[in-house]
């Protein structure tokens, strides 16, 4: 018995082993990834030495005036600035839409530069954190008001802009948005990896591109719309050299809840889109949004999921455009 348990442990090590080698997946510089994931209207711009991808389509209102403001988007944990490509298509007819990589996402990467010291350290990729750095960038956009749309983390960094300047947000759409303390019912499995001590590693030297489609399957209404080239740009993106151990930083010090009380002091006309089949923030926070926001509007789309935009952008522009006066 003895001899057969070391042979089926020994076993075990050699595919384990076989598998971590099949599974290994080095970073890759932004250089390699430019190319197919940043053609035009892309562009790179350096705030304060952190070079950020992002844009800047339709016409060139900034908000003065009389001109309309600018709609700036903002996506969640692990995606890009090509979650909104739906909503920029839909919107940039009529208006100026802005949509950039996070640090520590797509191809903006980790935070460098001045935000590598001081009030911004390397490793602080909390809410707040990133509140300021969105207003560093409307800063040197020179946009002295805007729509501010955000998804998930980037609904999250859209109501604490609103309450930290709240002269500089006209109005808000909080997608699925983070904010009030809630308990998921399905958290993917490469978060949990990054999230637990000593397991963050393992996600920064290999990544099964297996585990990526089962965080995005997670996050869809419909597992069946998740496609083959969907699952190539997000794999892709968290290749981008030190993406991996940033979302580490992230998930480890994401307490959440933080800061939440303050959402009650938000005063600008807030609309409120959420998936009904969103398992990572139930919709019950979307009606506490709605509770919490005088004014605001809860508009819930039952078979879609996290990423609604990113599901349907056809059907979740309805509201949007009727919120912002669009034809």
């Amino acid at each position: 018995m003895t001899t057969w348990v070391l042979r089926l442990v020994g076993v075990l090590l050699i595919l384990t082993a076989i598998a971590i080698g099949l599974s290994r997946a080095p970073d890759l510089p932004v250089e390699a990834l430019v190319g197919k994931w940043a053609p035009p209207p892309s562009e790179f711009i350096d705030l304060r030495g952190q070079l950020v991808h992002l844009r800047d389509e339709g016409p060139r209102h900034t908000g003065t005036g009389g001109s309309p403001a600018p709609i700036v988007l903002l996506h969640g944990t692990s995606a890009s600035l090509h979650t909104w490509e739906g909503w920029v298509a839909g919107l940039k007819g009529q208006r100026r839409v802005i949509s950039f990589d996070l640090p520590g996402f797509g191809l903006t990467g980790p935070y460098t530069g001045a935000y590598t010291a001081g009030e911004d350290a390397a490793g602080d990729y909390s809410g707040d954190t990133y509140a300021r750095f969105v207003l560093d960038l409307l800063d040197h956009l020179q946009l002295p008001q805007v729509v501010l749309a955000g998804n998930s983390l980037g609904g999250d960094i859209a109501w604490r802009v609103a309450v930290l300047a709240p002269e500089r947000v006209q109005s808000l759409v909080l997608v699925d948005a983070a904010g009030p303390p809630f308990q998921p019912e399905k958290i993917p499995t490469a978060w949990m990896l990054a999230r637990t001590p000593g397991l963050g590693w393992l996600l920064e030297s290999m990544l099964p591109r297996s585990l990526v489609a089962e965080g995005l399957e997670s996050v869809y209404g419909d597992p069946s719309k998740v496609t083959p080239e969907l699952v190539d740009r997000y794999f892709a993106l968290a290749l981008r050299e030190g993406n991996r151990r940033a979302l580490g930083e992230r998930l480890r010090n994401w307490q959440p809840g933080e800061g939440s009380e303050r959402i009650d002091s938000i005063r600008q006309p807030t609309l409120i889109l959420w998936g009904g089949r969103d398992r990572l923030i139930p919709p019950a926070i979307g009606k506490e949004f709605e509770r919490r926001i005088a004014g605001s509007r809860l508009v819930v789309f039952d078979t879609l999921g996290h990423v609604p935009h990113e599901e349907d952008p056809v059907a979740t522009l309805v509201p949007v455009r009727e919120f912002l006066g669009l034809r």
